[in-house]
């Protein structure tokens, strides 16, 4: 496939996936224009396995160099690969631009709000676990019922320098002897935290499942009126957690087939 046509492929994925997410996106040439001025960029994932992989970053202020940009990349499954871009958007969409919109909207319908005290000083906004595979239930189940971002904070502190918001996403799963636990911070690997997720005691079974889950963590004036990139159009964090009805924290989860990391 041509990258133009990886590109159209992937920016119809973001224009679909956001409209199940309640946001009405359009395409604008190299970008994907959301409300006020959010936006979706699409880069080139490098590597020889870059069929089925998207790099998405979620433009908090277009048209602004300082603004916050959070990217993710993401990977799908399929016979195609516009298949497999359009499961690795779905991805995307379930768990990290899940949490985007959660940051903007402040409702608690598509992630949770709180303040880890083993992180102090930081806000986090945690959206919905992916989870797929076989036997996905006693995954699902161990999230949760489990904090996994608190547990992991003394070895995600070092990582958590420079600017006022960074993205951390977690992927764990495989199966008994053949597992794997991954943490990302702004894209970049952290071994300690992907070390000291292994470590806790998340269930293994004999097939093959996996989790994926996307957190926005961000200081008090990270997201702020007067933080670098807001201008006031939609609401974020300002103080504190926002006022929403409890789920439970790290409770959603949602099935996902057909996808990957």
């Amino acid at each position: 496939m041509r990258p133009q046509e990886r590109l159209d492929v992937i920016q119809r994925s973001v224009v679909r996936e956001m409209a199940r997410l309640g946001q009405e996106f359009t395409v604008e040439g190299s970008v994907v224009r959301g409300p006020g001025r959010t936006a979706v960029a699409v880069r080139e994932h490098p590597g020889q396995d870059g069929a089925g992989h998207v790099d998405l970053g979620f433009v908090l202020r277009l048209g602004r160099a300082d603004a916050p940009v959070v990217w993710d990349c993401a990977a799908g499954l399929g016979q195609t690969e516009e298949e497999k871009l359009a499961n690795a958007v779905r991805m995307w969409a379930t768990t990290t631009a899940a949490t985007l919109v959660e940051v903007q909207e402040r409702r608690g319908e598509h992630g949770d709000h709180y303040e880890p005290r083993e992180l102090p000083g930081w806000q986090a906004v945690q959206g919905p676990a992916a989870v797929f595979g076989f036997g996905n239930e006693r995954l699902a189940q161990w999230l949760s019922e489990h904090q996994v971002l608190p547990a992991l904070a003394p070895a995600l502190l070092p990582a958590l320098t420079g600017p006022p918001v960074h993205g951390v996403k977690l992927f764990l799963g495989g199966k008994a002897g053949d597992d794997v636990a991954e943490v990302r911070v702004d894209g970049e690997v952290s071994e300690a935290a992907s070390a000291a997720l292994r470590a806790l005691d998340w269930p293994r079974g004999e097939r093959l499942c996996w989790a994926r889950l996307f957190v926005l963590l961000s200081t008090a004036e990270g997201l702020s009126p007067a933080a670098p990139g807001h201008d006031g159009a939609t609401p974020v964090p300002v103080t504190g957690p926002a006022r929403v009805r409890p789920r439970g924290l790290l409770s959603r989860w949602r099935q996902a087939r057909r996808a990957g990391q």
